[in-house]
């Protein structure tokens, strides 16, 4: 599946680019903080005509993200999307533990889907530390793993796909690539390998991470590895 990255500065503008991405995303992740005018988005409009599935997230500026408000507050926007009926949210591992409890409680109560993800802007960590973040996520009470860093080289790349193999033995969905040009392929190349989904932006100039891939271009590379004629 093809997810696409919306980090847009305003209300308007996300509905009006989520409209046009729908037609070749699998799904959408709603960046809420990159949203200026996050407070007067209408949440239960938004999931109620939405085209496709939606991701929420809202990423700290600690975390690589943009909102600069109070943890209480970050969660406070989570909690709104759970309870109008979003598909699924994203929440960050290093989260503080009680308010990423509280998260765990109300998508088990609300049958939102829970990511819990992990983002390494710097490097790769060495092998071990990526197998104790991967059972780390598990055992918070992900439903969907997501583990993503920044590849200095192509042994980093291959150091994050290894865990696909633990995640096939154990039956628990993940969704793990590596960030910048010398990891540009694998967001592809994760899908082959099993992934839960992979992450496109909506246009180039548009990408709300490194490395990010053009939905267009995405969609047709996944179409014609796809082909079978």
């Amino acid at each position: 599946m093809i997810c696409v990255s919306l980090a847009e500065p305003t209300c308007d503008a996300l509905l009006k680019r989520l409209q046009q991405v729908a037609v070749k995303a699998d799904m959408a992740e709603v960046r809420l903080d990159a949203l200026a005018d996050a407070e007067s988005l209408d949440f239960v409009s938004l999931i109620k005509d939405r085209p496709c599935p939606l991701i929420f997230t809202n990423i700290s500026s600690a975390e690589g993200g943009l909102f600069s408000g109070s943890e209480e507050e970050r969660i406070s926007f989570l909690e709104k999307a759970i309870s109008a009926g979003a598909d699924y949210v994203d929440i960050e591992l290093r989260t503080d533990p009680a308010l990423r409890d509280a998260i765990v409680k109300k998508v088990r109560e609300a049958g939102t889907k829970l990511i819990i993800s992990f983002h390494d802007f710097s490097c790769t960590p060495p092998k071990e530390k990526l197998i104790k973040v991967f059972d780390s996520e598990r055992r918070a009470g992900a439903d969907i793993g997501k583990i993503v860093t920044m590849a200095a080289g192509p042994q980093d790349v291959l150091k994050v796909f290894s865990l696909y193999f633990k995640a096939l033995d154990e039956g628990f969905p993940l969704i793990a690539f590596c960030m910048g040009i010398l990891g540009k392929m694998s967001r592809l190349a994760c899908l082959a390998m099993g992934a839960y989904l992979t992450y496109a932006s909506p246009a180039r100039g548009h990408e709300a991470a490194p490395g990010q891939i053009p939905l267009n271009d995405l969609r047709a590379m996944v179409d014609c590895l796809n082909d079978t004629r």
